[in-house]
């Protein structure tokens, strides 16, 4: 938002120092980004006048003036063609530098001397373009500094708003907070009409048929006004604040925007088909061309202003160009209104329209002022256009909005700001703004009941007041203060160790931990070939997606992984040990909020090992990552998990893969991507994944191992080799031993597979080691041969082993 000084004067009058206004502006949250004097240090441009203007000797275009300053006449080179005798002008003498950088000097042109320059108003940063140099009034003193005896003196602020200050979009409500600071009262002079046409009512109507979206609409209407240049006055105005000049009637309307900070349409009248205005929404796909010349596709949300055919305006964003004011108006219909915030903010952001309106109106504008605003820019257009004002207006208001009422306590602002202030000197502070506000009595305790004004939709509670009445009083009047609290060291949940203890583990051996956006692209589940049916296609939609390659929840943490090892492939990094461990996003139908499960997915890829004189050169394999979760389950102490290799997901490679179950409920999987799979990521196998329900494995997870006491009796070993068929995996082997151990069995090892010469086909050797050791005395050869024959009978009987 930009101001300027002389503006803000003609509200309240202050004589603070432009940078004293500029630091109390800021001190109270309206922070000043910039500041820039307008006409600052160009006193050299002094008022002349034109002696003489002959045609330059050798150039056609340009001529030679000869200027009186009043103390001297100097030649001057001129390319204009607007100027002639007589004329009063802006003359910079030599040594001026101007606001666009350009520094006079004394100088030969097309072998003319000249000793200055003859300034239009865009050199001298009074308007973006003219059409010649600056024609000044003919009654000025010569000599005189041209910023001084125009009045042109200013000085310039731009400020950074917040969003919950819309209020401030405007003189008026940055003059409202000089007021308040400087304890001067705010002036605001109530619009003068004369209502010389017929009545509004004979001429044309106002119909709201959504009244949510649009709870207010007033319209005035004027006859017989001439479009044309606006007088100098108006357009510098806007020039200070960086508007550009259209015409009088739009310049109007910019006017009262930037003033009140209420942004107002004018229709031609005579462009209105049947004469009438409509507020409702669109028809869903219908076309409509804004003032910008873009054709927009409206949706049945968008709010629109129409007459008896279609839209003539999209509200609170942009006019249309079928109802635009031309050269030729002479009938205008004056639009102010009041629109629902959250309907205007969503159909710009759908159509890609940020103006001067919808910035305010999303920010929430004042509802109050809608006729103020009206008959403000009424009043200017009948001094700048002329014309006849219909008498009346309409002001079509439904439904009352109230105002907002807000208790809080005296002892509260004191308690939260810190410093000792009196209710009566609180009341003082908020009324300066326009805050109004009252004590009251409850059952003996003193407090406040603050209403809200309309340009104020910010305040909704209690700390808003506090707020309030913490930058009016002074920020830097708030004495700093150190808080109190106590330091409380609180140890970490079982939860939160073993999840840390995992991830130490897995970079102290060599992984680099992922961190990938929790949002992924819907067809990341085609590219690891889910099945349709399969649970984690249903996935969560985005309301606001960055875009569409990040617009669903994922449900797996496979593709970010593999995308992941894609972007170092194509770095040339492909000896890969990576893990990520967040969770993942589940819908559960009838339920607001998803299901969110910790999952830990992990990737091997390339080499085991770096390159080098003494190592092995081998690719990862199957085991490598089979071992990396034998090493988390042995991280977390669990136990009775078993494998299986006939469950496996669609994008592991078949016969390398398998699932892990825990009481017969799959807790997850690992093996080695499938080749089409590889192909889609452009990696080059082998790539082995897993894919943990980590947060399932916490819930059966152990802190402490236990202890027993190491024997200090001597241990025997037995080793047993057995014949069996090959569809008897390890797993089957291993259990069917500790189900049949003896009390003395300390471990058991299965040590040695053997196919080949004398095993016949079909058929494997598997060996196993079994430790004995009792913790009372030394075992006998009785006793541990009693205990092995078991676990090796156990082995016939069950497997149909023999024994080798």
């Amino acid at each position: 938002m930009i101001v300027t000084r002389n503006w803000l004067q003609e509200f309240v009058p202050f004589d603070l120092s432009p940078e004293d206004l500029a630091h109390r502006l800021t001190m109270v949250g309206l922070e000043v980004d910039a500041m820039e004097k307008i006409g600052g240090g160009l006193d050299s441009v002094v008022v002349a006048r034109l002696k003489s203007v002959e045609a330059h000797p050798d150039a056609d275009r340009l001529t030679l003036c000869l200027v009186d300053d009043g103390q001297e006449s100097v030649q001057v080179v001129c390319g204009a063609k607007n100027h002639r005798a007589g004329d009063l002008v802006a003359l910079a003498k030599v040594g001026t530098q101007l606001p666009g950088g350009l520094k006079i000097k004394k100088s030969k042109i097309r072998g003319q001397i000249s000793m200055g320059m003859l300034c239009s108003e865009p050199e001298l940063g009074l308007s973006e373009e003219s059409d010649g140099i600056m024609i000044l009034p003919g009654n000025l003193p010569l000599g005189k500094p041209v910023f001084e005896v125009l009045g042109l003196r200013d000085v310039r602020y731009e400020l950074g708003l917040t969003p919950n200050r819309p209020d401030c979009l405007s003189v008026l409500g940055v003059a409202r907070e000089v007021a308040a600071f400087v304890g001067e009262s705010l002036h605001h002079r109530e619009p003068t009409l004369v209502e010389a046409g017929p009545d509004i009512g004979e001429l044309t109507s106002v119909v709201i048929e959504d009244t949510t979206r649009c709870p207010r609409y007033a319209a005035r209407l004027i006859q017989g006004v001439r479009i044309g240049p606006s007088p100098d006055w108006l357009r510098r105005r806007l020039e200070a604040v960086g508007q550009r000049s259209i015409n009088n009637v739009v310049d109007v309307t910019n006017y009262v925007l930037m003033e009140l900070g209420h942004p107002l349409h004018a229709f031609d009248f005579n462009l209105l088909r049947g004469g009438k205005i409509i507020v409702k929404t669109a028809e869903k796909g219908s076309v409509f061309q804004t003032l910008d010349g873009q054709e927009r596709i409206l949706a049945e949300s968008d709010l629109t202003i129409c007459d008896e055919v279609g839209p003539v305006a999209l509200a609170g964003i942009m006019g249309g160009q079928n109802s635009e004011i031309q050269e030729d108006t002479k009938d205008i219909l004056l639009e102010s209104a009041y629109f629902q915030p959250t309907a205007i903010r969503r159909t710009s952001k759908r159509l890609g329209m940020h103006t001067e309106s919808s910035h305010r109106f999303e920010r929430g504008a004042d509802v109050d002022i809608v006729p103020v605003a009206l008959d403000r820019a009424a009043e200017l257009i009948l001094n700048v256009a002329g014309g006849k004002l219909a008498a009346g207006r309409f002001d079509v208001f439904p439904s009352q909005i109230p105002k907002r009422q807000i208790a809080v306590s005296p002892v509260q602002i004191r308690q939260i700001l810190g410093v000792d202030i009196d209710a009566d000197d609180i009341i003082h502070l908020l009324d300066s703004i326009g805050l109004p506000a009252r004590l009251t009595d409850s059952q003996g305790e003193q407090g406040l009941e603050v209403t809200a004004p309309s340009f104020r939709p910010d305040i909704e509670r209690e700390v808003d007041v506090i707020e309030e009445v913490a930058r009016l009083y002074g920020y830097d009047h708030i004495p700093p203060s150190m808080p109190v609290g106590r330091s409380i060291c609180r140890p970490s949940m079982p939860r939160q160790r073993r999840i840390r203890a995992i991830r130490e583990n897995l970079v102290n051996n060599g992984f680099s931990e992922v961190l990938d956006y929790s949002f992924v692209a819907p067809h990341s589940m085609d590219r690891i070939l889910l099945p349709a049916d399969d649970v984690r296609r249903h996935t969560i939609k985005i309301l606001n997606p960055l875009s569409e390659e990040q617009s669903v929840m994922r449900t797996t943490l496979v593709p970010s992984l593999l995308g992941t090892a894609q972007r170092n492939f194509a770095y040339r990094l492909r000896d890969l040990a990576l893990f990520e461990l967040r969770p993942t996003f589940l819908p559960r139908p009838g339920k607001e909020l998803p299901e969110e499960e910790l999952r830990l997915a992990a990737l091997l890829a390339g080499r085991r090992e770096p390159v080098g004189w003494a190592q092995i050169e081998r690719d990862v394999d199957f085991f490598d990552i089979k071992g990396f979760v034998e090493e988390v389950l042995e991280r977390l102490r669990i136990k009775g998990i078993t494998w299986d290799s006939s469950l496996t997901e669609p994008f592991y490679h078949p016969g390398k893969s398998c699932t892990l179950k825990m009481n017969d409920v799959p807790v997850g999987t690992l093996g080695e991507i499938h080749p089409l799979v590889v192909k889609e990521f452009d990696l080059e196998p082998p790539v082995l994944v897993c894919d943990l329900n980590l947060q399932a494995l916490l819930e059966h997870a152990q802190d402490h191992p236990g202890f027993r006491q190491l024997s200090k009796f001597p241990d025997t070993f037995r080793d047993t080799a057995v014949l069996v068929t090959e569809d008897v995996s390890a797993e089957t082997f291993l259990r069917i031993l500790e189900k049949s151990r003896g009390g003395d069995v300390e471990e058991i090892l299965l040590f040695d597979l053997y196919r080949g010469k004398g095993v016949v086909e079909g058929k494997k050797s598997l060996a196993f080691r079994a430790r004995y050791r009792s913790q009372e005395r030394t075992l006998t050869d009785d006793e541990i041969n009693a205990q092995h024959g078991r676990m090796v009978q156990a082995l016939i009987d069950q497997l149909e082993a023999e024994i080798r």
